[in-house]
């Protein structure tokens, strides 16, 4: 049978404490995104791959507009412009849909991107980001979480 003696327990306790009172951020950050990855690729698959590929390739030309000016949809692997978005507003974008929030934002630009908030609640929107972000090279994901904590501090 394995035990803890005490030298142990006063070795490793400051450090589990100390973990324990990391800002929110820091703190996410240590936790283990796969689980939230496969359940978010699971996620994307049934609500997201219809419009921007199965594997996240987005629609053919979608720089540019259908003949009734809605934008196809983006790729969400780094060719996108996906990472380019703070977490907020994505979140924002999948739950209200992109129209709500272009509208919002005073942005002409015709958004085919449906809400899905009565779909989907936001630990799973979460999960679908993390997915997206875990086929990201790293120097991409750094600069997302860059933009997010920007907009997290404005």
């Amino acid at each position: 049978m394995f035990s803890i003696g005490t030298s142990s327990v006063r070795l490793f306790a400051p450090a589990v404490l100390l973990i324990g009172l990391l800002p929110l951020p820091a703190a996410a950050f240590l936790h283990a995104a796969p689980a939230d990855a496969d359940t978010g690729r699971a996620l994307y698959v049934e609500h997201c791959a219809a419009c921007h590929g199965i594997n996240l390739e987005g629609q053919p030309d979608w720089r540019s507009p259908d003949a009734d000016g809605v934008y196809p949809a983006p790729p969400h692997d780094e060719s996108g412009h996906t990472w380019h978005h703070d977490d907020a507003m994505l979140i924002d974008y999948i739950t209200r849909g992109g129209q709500a929030v272009l509208d919002d934002m005073g942005v002409t630009f015709n958004s085919g991107m449906p809400g899905f908030g009565s779909v989907l609640d936001e630990p799973e929107i979460e999960a679908i980001l993390d997915y997206i972000k875990s086929t990201w090279p790293e120097h991409i994901r750094d600069l997302q979480v860059q933009r997010s904590n920007a907009a997290a501090a404005d």
